[in-house]
Parts: structure tokens; C-alpha cells; sequence
């Protein structure tokens, strides 16, 4: 009970509160060009040193510790994290993070990372932490904003990856031959069959109101529709459905096609599709259920041959942001996995955040395996936020994902002290 009780001394008899405010000012003061600011922030600066000076003192046992904890942890977040602390035994040692509706939200953040997180991050790099940054985006586009919230040192420090496209591709720059790994390219030839004929005709055979209300996301390997509307309005959640629906029926000709049986009525093989996708996903079920007129097909009628071919097919369904095909053998799993390999995390106690069923994989992964904590923003899928509630409880706000790094900051510290 110890390092409880020095917790409970630290919030109740230390103004932690001014701690952490002047702890903002200077991790988060805009550059300037004026001598009348900059004398301000140096002000500042010496009087946080002086606050931190004061806890120090008091803790002749880690004062250290207790003082950056103090300055960047709530009392609820401390004490959190020394639960953890005595739950697991262990500091976390990497950050697995989903990028939308996760770090940045469209809803709260204007889609851009906040500057508390990405100072948090830039903390976690110098401390040594590897860094995974998992999403469904393309390579491209993650590169961009990440060079340009956390800069290029960074990102190019060798202690950085990216899993993108949900896992279909990892790059981890500064390593070499491994740097880029495409694990796309290790699927056998009739998987990958069926997403180029899948690719070739998206748009090309899409009715009109999808080829308007959607483009094709430039990816390397899954096939995604987004819309050409504001992620989560009405408009975006009405076009991702039809498109959903669609990709489903177009899954269902492809497979019939390549499978070889042309006495079966596209129709019928659209049926198959849509009753396996139903039976698979609830969401999925649901959308189907509302927008079409059902499936005409029971999942029994779905031949062994066809069957075996949607089971290494993943559908996804993203509300009002995203439909997407990809390969179950090719998940956000697979990508950590492999960017834990490049960056030299083989005893990992992960930190994984995320929002979707695609990062409720990973939760699952590390929680089956003892090896991490996940965290979810209020707002996530139902099946995530039952496996966060259900294990560590780490439920944030949306766009504050800096409440969940500073748990572990103060986690990772606290550890320290053994």
C-alpha cells in the first residue's frame, strides 16, 4: 500500500492542479518570434522547476517521479495507472494507435491529431517507446500527417511503423530490406485473384449514385469505397450503405465466376454472399436488412467451394466513413505482428487503442496473450467497447485520447519506481 499512500499524500497536499496547467504552458506554447512571450514562457518555466522542486523534497523516495507524474497526470489517472501497475506487474513497452475517430476525430478535433497527443507521443519516442501506428488509411496518406504532426525525425527515427491498410502492408523507415514489407504479396494466387477482378470492375460496373457518391481509395491492396461527402453525415452514411451492399453482391459474382459455376445465376451467387456477410457480421445484417430486399439464400445453400473462399475474405463496414474487402489473413494482427518483429519488441505489454472491430482484433490478441491494455473512445462499436469495459475499463472522451497516454505515462513511471 505504500506507493498508494504517497499517491493520496501527492493529490491531497500538493497543488497538483497548478502543476499540470504550467506543465501545458510549456510543453504546449505556439513558437513565437517576441522577446516579451518568450520572457513569459521562460517565467513560466522556472516556476514549474520551482513547483517541481517542492514535490521532489517531500518524496525523498522517487520525488522525481512523483513530481513529472504529478505535472502530467489527474489524480484519477494516477491512480488508475498504479492499478494497472498492480494488475499486471509490468510498464508498457510499445503504443499500437488507430488514427481516426481514435487519436483525431472528426467531430471534435477538425481530423487533426490535438497538440496534447502528439506532445504526448513526441514524450513516449524520447523515452524510448516504439511506436506502431495501425489504421485502414493508405501509406501515403498516414506518412503525410503524421511528417507533419510529429515531424520527420520521427518518423524516419527507425523506432516508428506503420501498419496501414488494416495490415496489409507495414513500413518501418531506417530498416533496411524490412523497412517495407508487403504481406499482401505472401497470399496465394486465387485470393488474390478475386481481389483484382474485384478492383478492375468496382466502379466501372457500380451503379450511378455509388460511381457519383463514392471514390476508391488508393490503396495497394483492399478494395474501399469512401464517400463523396462529410465522414458521419447522412449523406456519407446512406452512400456507405448502398456501396456495402453493393461490394457484398459484387464479392458474390466475382467468387461464382472464378469458382467455375456458370450455371448459377448471378443473382444466386449474390445471394450466397449476402446471406454468408449477414450471418457473419450483425452490423452487416442490419445494414442488408434495411437497404435490400434480403438475400434470397440461406447460409446452408452456400456451396463448401464458395464458402471457403468467403472465409478468407473480410468484409467491413465502417458507418459513414467506409465499406471496405479485404483478406482475413491480412489484419491489423498480422501488420503489429510484424512491425513488432522489425522494431525489436519481442516481450511486448502494448498499449492498443482503437475504435472498430478491426482494432478489437488486436485487443484480443494481446489480451489472450497477456501481453498489453487496450483503450476505446466512447464512441467505438459496440464489440469494442464491451472488450475494453470488460478488461481495464480504459474509456475516453472523444478526442482526448492524451486521457489514456497519460494513464500510461504515469504507468510507465510508477514502474520505474521498483
Amino acid at each position: 500500500m505504500e506507493r498508494y499512500d504517497q499517491l493520496y499524500r501527492l493529490y491531497d497536499e500538493f497543488d497538483t492542479d497548478t502543476l499540470r496547467a504550467l506543465q501545458d504552458i510549456v510543453d504546449l506554447f505556439p513558437p513565437v518570434d517576441s522577446r516579451v512571450v518568450l520572457d513569459r514562457w521562460e517565467d513560466v518555466s522556472d516556476e514549474l522547476d520551482a513547483e517541481k522542486d517542492v514535490v521532489r523534497d517531500a518524496f525523498p523516495d522517487g520525488g522525481a517521479t512523483f513530481a513529472e507524474v504529478a505535472a502530467r497526470a489527474t489524480r484519477e489517472q494516477a491512480f488508475t495507472a498504479l492499478d494497472l501497475y498492480s494488475e499486471y506487474g509490468r510498464a508498457v513497452n510499445a503504443l499500437v494507435l488507430d488514427v481516426d475517430e481514435t487519436l483525431r476525430s472528426a467531430g471534435n478535433t477538425d481530423n487533426e491529431i490535438p497538440r496534447e497527443t502528439l506532445h504526448l507521443l513526441t514524450e513516449f519516442h524520447e523515452a524510448g517507446m516504439p511506436i506502431v501506428v495501425c489504421t485502414g488509411q493508405t501509406l501515403e496518406n498516414v506518412k503525410g500527417f503524421l511528417i507533419q504532426g510529429l515531424g520527420n525525425e520521427i518518423v524516419h527515427s527507425g523506432s516508428l511503423s506503420v501498419v496501414y491498410e488494416a495490415g496489409t502492408g507495414v513500413f518501418t523507415p531506417g530498416h533496411g530490406a524490412a523497412t517495407k514489407q508487403l504481406l499482401f504479396e505472401d497470399l496465394d494466387d486465387d485470393v488474390r485473384r478475386v481481389f483484382d477482378e474485384i478492383r478492375s470492375r468496382v466502379l466501372s460496373a457500380a451503379p450511378a449514385p455509388i460511381r457519383r457518391g463514392c471514390h476508391l481509395q488508393g490503396n495497394e491492396f483492399n478494395v474501399t469505397l469512401k464517400p463523396n461527402f462529410e465522414t458521419g453525415s447522412a449523406e456519407a452514411r446512406e452512400i456507405v450503405e448502398a456501396a456495402l451492399v453493393y461490394e457484398i453482391d459484387l464479392l458474390g459474382t466475382v467468387v461464382g465466376d472464378l469458382e467455375g459455376t456458370p450455371d448459377v445465376e448471378a443473382s444466386t451467387a449474390r445471394g450466397w454472399a449476402r446471406a454468408y456477410y449477414a450471418d457473419a457480421d450483425p452490423e452487416i445484417r442490419s445494414v442488408l436488412e434495411a437497404t435490400s430486399n434480403g438475400w434470397g439464400a440461406r447460409l446452408e445453400d452456400v456451396p463448401d467451394a464458395t464458402r471457403s473462399v468467403f472465409a478468407r475474405v473480410d468484409v467491413a463496414y465502417y458507418e459513414a466513413d467506409a465499406a471496405e474487402i479485404g483478406s482475413l489473413e491480412l489484419n491489423k494482427v498480422a501488420g503489429v505482428e510484424a512491425a513488432f518483429d522489425v522494431l525489436g519488441v519481442d516481450d511486448p505489454f502494448a498499449l492498443v487503442m482503437g475504435d472498430s472491430k478491426s482494432d478489437l482484433r488486436v485487443m484480443e490478441w494481446v489480451a489472450e496473450r497477456e501481453a498489453g491494455i487496450s483503450a476505446a473512445p466512447d464512441h467505438a462499436s459496440r464489440s469494442v467497447l464491451d472488450h475494453v469495459i470488460r478488461t481495464d475499463e480504459l474509456v475516453f472522451d472523444r478526442g482526448r485520447a492524451d486521457e489514456v497516454l497519460r494513464t500510461v505515462y504515469a504507468l510507465d513511471r510508477l514502474a520505474g519506481l521498483e
